[in-house]
C-alpha cells in the first residue's frame, strides 16, 4: 500500500494558486485512474487508486498548507505505514516553472509544509516531489507569489509539469523511488518564459 500527499490550502480562495500544485497533482491522478469517491478522514480529503494493482491512497490535508504534518502523522500511526510508503508532493519556488525533482529524503528546503510533516514525523526519510513554480519577480514577497495565480505564460509549462509529475508517481507507486528518480530527474522539461528574476533560498 502507498500513500501520495499533496500539499495545498483548503478553500475556493486558494483553487489554482501555486502553493495548491500538490492538489492539482492529487486530481490528475484521479482523473488518470479513476479514483475513489473522496473521503473524509484525519483533517484530509483522501481517495483511492490502483496503479499497476498497487492500493494507494491520494491524501490532501485540509489543515492548510503550515499544518499539514497533523493530517500525514494520523494516516501514518493508522495504517502502521512504514515511511517508504509515503510520497510528498509540493511546489517549489527554486525551481522553473513545470520542472520537476524527486528525492529519496532531505531537508524541507524553507517548504513550511514539507518542514511540518518532517517535524511531525520526526524524521526527514520520506519521498518527496517538487514541482517547479518559478521565482518570484524581484522584490515580491515569496509569501504572496505563491498564494498567487499563474500567468498565461507560465500555465503550459505548470501542466506539462503536473503530467510528467503523475508519471512520476505512477513509476513510484510501481517501480520505486531510484527508477522514478532516474527517470524522471534526467527529463528535460522546458521552463515557462515568467521573466521572474533571482531566486531566492527559501520558500514560504
Amino acid at each position: 500500500m502507498k500513500f501520495v500527499v499533496g500539499l495545498g490550502n483548503p478553500g475556493k480562495k486558494y483553487e489554482g494558486t501555486r502553493h495548491n500544485i500538490g492538489f492539482e497533482l492529487l486530481a490528475e491522478l484521479s482523473r488518470r485512474f479513476g479514483a475513489s469517491r473522496p473521503k473524509r478522514k484525519f483533517d484530509a480529503d483522501y481517495s483511492e487508486i490502483t496503479p499497476g494493482g498497487e492500493r494507494t491512497l491520494l491524501i490532501a490535508p485540509q489543515t492548510f498548507m503550515n499544518c499539514s504534518g497533523r493530517s500525514v502523522q494520523q494516516f501514518v500511526v493508522f495504517f502502521q505505514i512504514p515511511v517508504a510508503s509515503l510520497i510528498v508532493v509540493c511546489d517549489d519556488i527554486n525551481l522553473p516553472a513545470g520542472k520537476i525533482r524527486l528525492r529519496r529524503s532531505g531537508s524541507s528546503g524553507g517548504q513550511k509544509g514539507l518542514e511540518n510533516i518532517i517535524q511531525q514525523l520526526k524524521t526527514p526519510d520520506f519521498a518527496r516531489l517538487r514541482i517547479g513554480v518559478d521565482a518570484p519577480p524581484g522584490g515580491m514577497d515569496a509569501a504572496d507569489y505563491v498564494l498567487g495565480r499563474y500567468g498565461k505564460r507560465e500555465q503550459a509549462a505548470i501542466d506539462r509539469g503536473v503530467g510528467l509529475a503523475a508519471q512520476a508517481v505512477e513509476t513510484w507507486v510501481i517501480r520505486g523511488i531510484e527508477v522514478a528518480m532516474n527517470q524522471f530527474n534526467a527529463s528535460d522539461l522546458p521552463a515557462a518564459d515568467s521573466g521572474s528574476g533571482d531566486r531566492p533560498e527559501a520558500q514560504p
